[in-house]
């Protein structure tokens, strides 16, 4: 049983332009599922695309934030997976209730697959957007790498209650037929890799079954967490966003502002005072701003 912390393992085939990831995410799976009830088909959809996620961020240099988005018609409306270049992850989803078994396309029906670069400097973000096509996770966002970034890219999924796993391999920019060879193999071999395997044992006890007759080189793996970027200040923000008028509005009709954080599900709750305290501090600081 895969025992070792939640981590992205990078390798690459020497001599070769084929690099891979393997992913395992339990603590981090187990944090997100602490938080919500999601229904069994839709809890597995979702470990994968976390899955996909992770490995699609070790691809990609950026400082901020990774935002993967399925946005379906079908009962599942809404999944998003969010990955920091700190290897730091939250996801969540939003569907009908009740929800009933079906593969992923049966949950999401059509749609769009979205992926968001939201830089933590706040400059220009990047985000890519493709129909939804292929029958699984994998196959969606596999469209994407051959749609929007021409890198033939093949990924390996799987998700249940405790663990979430995957295998990412792509071939690098710029290699010719010769390593056409090289990389047909790598997808060969990896293709016998199972769900149980992927999801119980650790990666280079994987990459060892899979390619102890290649020469892979290993790199220093990375430890995934849980961590969901909510705050008191930044629900603050978004109260002063709104403006007094509504602000007010909503307490004279519920007596309270009640905000619940869709990742983590923690709750923040606003009374007269605090929107008092919220706006007065706003009004200071712009006239503290006018006078400078």
């Amino acid at each position: 049983m895969n025992t070792s912390p939640d981590c992205l393992q990078r390798f690459v085939f020497d001599g070769a332009p084929v690099r891979g990831e393997i992913v395992h995410l339990d603590a981090t799976w187990r944090a997100v599922l602490e938080r919500h009830e999601y229904p069994l088909p839709l809890r597995d959809v979702l470990g994968e695309l976390m899955a996909a996620a992770a490995l699609l961020s070790s691809t990609i240099k950026f400082t901020g934030s990774l935002i993967l988005q399925v946005q379906g018609s079908g009962p599942v409306k809404l999944l998003v997976v969010e990955c920091t270049s700190d290897q730091t992850m939250r996801a969540t989803a939003k569907w009908d209730d009740p929800l009933q078994g079906g593969d992923f396309r049966g949950l999401v029906g059509s749609g769009r697959f979205v992926i968001t670069i939201a830089p933590e400097d706040a400059k220009q973000t990047y985000q890519g957007i493709v129909s939804l096509e292929g029958g699984d996770v994998a196959g969606a966002l596999e469209h994407y790498m051959a749609t929007s970034e021409q890198l033939e890219t093949r990924l390996w999924l799987a998700a249940d209650g405790e663990h979430a796993a995957g295998m990412l391999l792509q071939r690098l920019p710029g290699s010719g037929e010769s390593d056409a060879e090289t990389w047909n193999r790598a997808i060969q071999l990896t293709q016998t890799v199972s769900s149980h395997e992927l999801l119980e044992l650790p990666a280079r006890e994987v990459i060892h079954r899979l390619y102890h007759q290649e020469d892979i080189r290993l790199f220093e793996a990375r430890v995934m967490s849980f961590r969901c970027s909510c705050s008191r200040e930044r629900v603050v923000n978004m109260l002063r966003l709104l403006g007094r008028d509504e602000v007010m509005s909503i307490l004279q009709e519920r007596g309270s502002v009640e905000v619940n954080c869709e990742f983590c599900n923690r709750h923040y709750c606003f009374d007269s005072v605090d929107a008092e305290q919220i706006f007065a501090a706003e009004f200071i600081t712009r006239v503290r701003s006018t006078k400078h």
